[in-house]
């Protein structure tokens, strides 16, 4: 009785709360003269804040119309802005910002769509040994990370030298796919000096440079090489440079599904967010997962879960700041324009 009683309570509220919040957007409307999406476009800066709050707007829309236009063709976009202004009376000529601003966002929408059955396909295809082109762009991962070192055969133990874990990396992609490559192929030939770095830390971690160069500068005079390696990379571990990639390409997959990306690229996309901007935001998880893990400094490999868990939960809580950008060193976030 007791459930059934606070269901009926649920449900009250539900409807209460819906057409009191309806009722709201009719008097503040009378009140401005504009309807909701003209009072966020107006009233919100461009980015991921103004986006959202037009996607949330057009869902919870009453007007199928309104719903469905979040999940059109990018070719009906400007036809859809046509419809909404007229669904919503408003005059295109006296608000000629208003249609500008609607298509960017809605770009923004139906370009995250679209970019997630993109990255879905790429995971769903498998690694194909006798397919020439995948074969291709596992020949060029190596070449990238070990460019002074020739791959004796395709079959080699040499694999397990960029950390996959047997003589034939093919295994290795069943999880993410070709997803799982084409992220490793953009990080090493995009970003690949910072790759290498990152490769050779995970097999050397007790002598990352990087660290050891802030040690310089921070500080000269306290310790000496030996005193600051051994203090600070006692327990310090490496780990296999291309199983962490594949993993953290999963870590960024679900982070593009969940809708949690929504906020990094409506901030660093102008329009709709491709292929190339989740392949960089893979370089900045990459990037970042090795510094934490350096910092995190686990017993051993053991902690890997427990350590890429508290990543992802820290990542997740940039994602929440509604101007939050991932990754603003690349190229991608220097076209955001203010429209």
């Amino acid at each position: 009785a007791s459930f059934f009683a606070r269901m009926f309570v649920q449900v009250c509220l539900y409807f209460y709360c819906k057409c009191l919040w309806r009722c709201l957007k009719f008097v503040v409307r009378k009140l401005t003269g504009r309807c909701e999406l003209q009072r966020i476009c107006y009233n919100t800066k461009p980015g991921a804040a103004r986006t959202m709050k037009i996607e949330a707007s057009l869902k919870g829309s009453k007007s199928k119309r309104l719903q469905t236009s979040v999940s059109v063709h990018p070719d009906a976009i400007e036809k859809t802005i046509d419809d909404i202004m007229e669904l919503k009376r408003i005059n295109p000529d006296i608000n000629p910002q208003l249609g500008v601003s609607l298509q960017a966002c809605l770009l923004q929408i139906v370009g995250y769509r679209n970019l997630i059955a993109e990255v879905e396909k790429l995971r769903r295809e498998p690694y194909d040994s006798e397919n020439p082109q995948h074969e291709e762009m596992l020949l060029k991962l190596w070449k990238c990370l070990k460019p002074n070192s020739p791959l004796k055969a395709r079959i080699s133990k040499q694999w397990c030298e960029i950390g996959f874990q047997g003589d034939d990396p093919k295994t290795d992609f069943r999880g993410m796919g070709l997803l799982g490559l084409y992220n490793l192929v953009y990080f090493a030939e995009w970003d690949t000096e910072i790759a290498q770095q990152v490769l050779s830390d995970s097999l050397h971690p007790k002598y990352s440079a990087w660290q050891y160069l802030d040690f310089l500068f921070s500080f000269p005079s306290q310790f000496s090489k030996a005193e600051w390696e051994k203090k600070k990379f006692d327990k310090a571990i490496g780990y296999s440079f291309a199983i962490v990639g594949i993993n953290i390409t999963d870590l960024a997959y679900n982070l593009l599904v969940s809708g949690a990306l929504k906020t990094h690229f409506y901030n660093i996309a102008p329009e709709a967010p491709t292929l190339t901007h989740f392949q960089q935001t893979f370089c900045y998880l990459m990037h970042e997962f090795h510094k934490f893990w350096i910092e995190e400094d686990p017993l051993d490999i053991m902690e890997f879960n427990r350590v890429r868990e508290k990543f992802h939960k820290r990542i997740l809580k940039q994602l929440q700041n509604p101007e939050m950008a991932l990754c603003p060193h690349f190229a991608a976030s220097e076209s955001l324009i203010n429209m």
